[in-house]
């Protein structure tokens, strides 16, 4: 049987390790593909990873190029490439710069994998993944932003420390944009079957998600030069492995949304069904009043960011 072909743009931290996760669990062959100045850095780290292979145990083939004609054909391409925050920059900072980057990649893409799924990574997320689906010109479905699966572990971490239990327990939602106007869904956020409100005071887990909504922010303030990679990374590949098993998994993803929420065409975190397609399925939660309203302010949030970046590409 064939090996999906998986190629990852931008052979950075995100876009390295997520390389690694998806070899490890051998989700098929890889391409770590990165820009031309750096012609021996992606085919450095693809070549440790394959010595890895006998260590681990693992068959996935992985090349490392700056040509993006060794990408021919991908079932799934994954976008990581573009500057990373730095401390005292939000997502919205690195706009201009991303958007032409992500621009660039996507028509690429458009040439050389007609029919891949694409799974965007960088930021500013939402609108990165507008972007990507303007240029390429993919159906909706198969151009995805990975924003919600990263929202929720971290959001999933914070409420399993606080409260001493396995995250294996801990399942959440979170929709809207990527960042500081994310919207936490209590009625969908339980633990070992328990509503979360009956394990913790409404002020502790307003607390709770607002360090979710800033956990990139903290993260860049402890680092001081360069940005989260691990936790992005495993979420991406949680995405690239519902696609190439078609797991039908019903996660949090950056998804086009047009009656959807009543959205009208635009980029937001939403559940969905991920499948060998890409987005199968939205699925539309009954939102408490209060929910609706910060859904809504997430959204024009989003909006505003693209119709910033319509002015800068």
């Amino acid at each position: 049987m064939r090996r999906a072909k998986i190629s990852i743009i931008g052979a950075g931290n995100v876009g390295a390790t997520t390389a690694h996760w998806c070899a490890a669990a051998e989700l098929g062959d890889i391409v770590l593909l990165d820009v031309p100045q750096t012609e021996g850095m992606p085919k450095g780290k693809a070549l440790d990873l394959m010595q890895a292979s006998p260590i681990v145990g693992f068959d996935s083939n992985i090349t490392g190029t700056t040509d993006y004609a060794d990408t021919k054909d991908s079932d799934v391409v994954v976008i990581t490439a573009g500057i990373a925050r730095k401390p005292g920059m939000s997502r919205d900072d690195l706009l201009g710069t991303n958007a032409k980057i992500v621009g660039s990649v996507a028509a690429e893409i458009k040439k050389s994998s007609p029919n891949a799924v694409v799974i965007v990574v960088s930021n500013p997320l939402d609108a990165m993944v507008q972007r990507a689906f303007q240029v390429t010109g993919f159906p909706p479905a198969r151009v995805i932003g990975q924003a919600g699966v990263l929202d929720t572990a971290r959001y999933r971490t914070f409420l399993a420390m606080e409260l001493g239990v396995s995250v294996e327990d801990v399942t959440a939602m979170l929709l809207g944009g990527h960042g500081d106007t994310m919207v936490p869904v209590p009625s969908c956020t339980s633990v070992g079957g328990i509503p979360v409100t009956q394990l913790i005071t409404t002020a502790r887990l307003d607390e709770i998600v607002q360090r979710a909504r800033v956990g990139g922010a903290e993260i860049v303030g402890l680092l001081k030069t360069g940005s989260a990679y691990y936790a992005p990374a495993a979420a991406t590949t949680q995405m690239v492995e519902a696609v190439v098993r078609d797991k039908k998994r019903l996660i949090p993803c950056a998804a086009y949304c047009d009656k959807e929420y009543n959205v009208g065409g635009f980029y937001v975190g939403v559940p969905v069904i991920l499948g060998s397609g890409g987005v199968e399925k939205i699925i539309e939660l009954k939102l408490t009043e209060k929910e609706q309203g910060d859904f809504r302010k997430s959204v024009d949030a989003v909006k505003e960011l693209v119709a910033a970046m319509a002015k800068l590409v």
